[in-house]
């Protein structure tokens, strides 16, 4: 059986019945888990405090924010090269959760930067291709609605998509391109020398794998809501014409 078999909208929402009740149950133990343990039983921080507490909130929230874009750059180019339009439909959905973790992003961000920088915003090359980003989800999200004809909503916003991939990279590597500005650098990497220590990290891991549960449990939720709307909207359609 081909892979794109399963972005038929039928067999969609016949698997995806069964993966969504999983995901929602790893969203709420991983994240659940995650933040309890690292708001409850971790240290403060030598320089911080206890507002270094809210990277269980920021951290996971700017990742996904970032990555919840990304997912729509590949799902719309799946969209202009084979025409399915679940694909389509799951870069629509995946758009207001993106915007949502950018805002959450932004207002810890302002939140931990007032004591640690002394203000609550700076524009921080960082911050401000973040800010673009929002701005861009934005714009992505008032384009569907503005355009009646579905299909060349979808053409329309996925090219708004290629375009605003762009301040998904700088905000995603913006720590490598700039070493200016009051934005620290990356709280989870590779490099295990530029993580936060193992008694923050490991809470942070935790809670970071339940946000992306979460979002795929939204997703998955909103796609299928989105497949429905289109139906009820082909019928009403047909109605009208007949």
């Amino acid at each position: 059986m081909s892979i794109w078999e399963y972005a038929n909208p039928r067999r969609f929402m016949a698997w995806t019945a069964t993966v969504q009740p999983w995901a929602w149950a790893l969203a709420i133990a991983l994240s659940g888990t995650g933040l309890i343990w690292g708001f409850f039983f971790t240290p403060e921080d030598f320089r911080m405090g206890h507002s270094v507490k809210i990277i269980y909130i920021h951290v996971p929230s700017a990742f996904l924010a970032i990555n919840a874009w990304f997912m729509m750059l590949v799902t719309s180019l799946i969209w202009l090269i084979r025409r399915h339009h679940v694909s389509a439909l799951a870069a629509r959905a995946a758009a207001p959760i993106g915007l949502i973790m950018t805002v959450v992003a932004l207002l810890t961000g302002a939140i931990w930067g007032k004591p640690m920088w002394g203000t609550y915003w700076e524009w921080d090359p960082r911050l401000t291709s973040f800010l673009i980003l929002g701005l861009f989800y934005i714009g992505y999200i008032a384009l569907w609605s503005a355009i009646e004809d579905q299909d060349q909503a979808a053409d329309l916003t996925a090219i708004l998509c290629l375009v605003g991939s762009v301040f998904a990279v700088l905000s995603r590597y913006a720590a490598q391109f700039w070493n200016q500005g009051l934005h620290q650098g990356a709280s989870l990497s590779l490099d295990a020398e530029e993580n936060v220590a193992d008694v923050f990290w490991l809470p942070l891991v935790v809670t970071l794998a339940g946000f992306v549960a979460l979002f795929v449990a939204l997703v998955l939720l909103r796609t299928r809501t989105e497949i429905r709307r289109r139906r009820l909207h082909a019928l009403a359609t047909r109605e009208r014409m007949a």
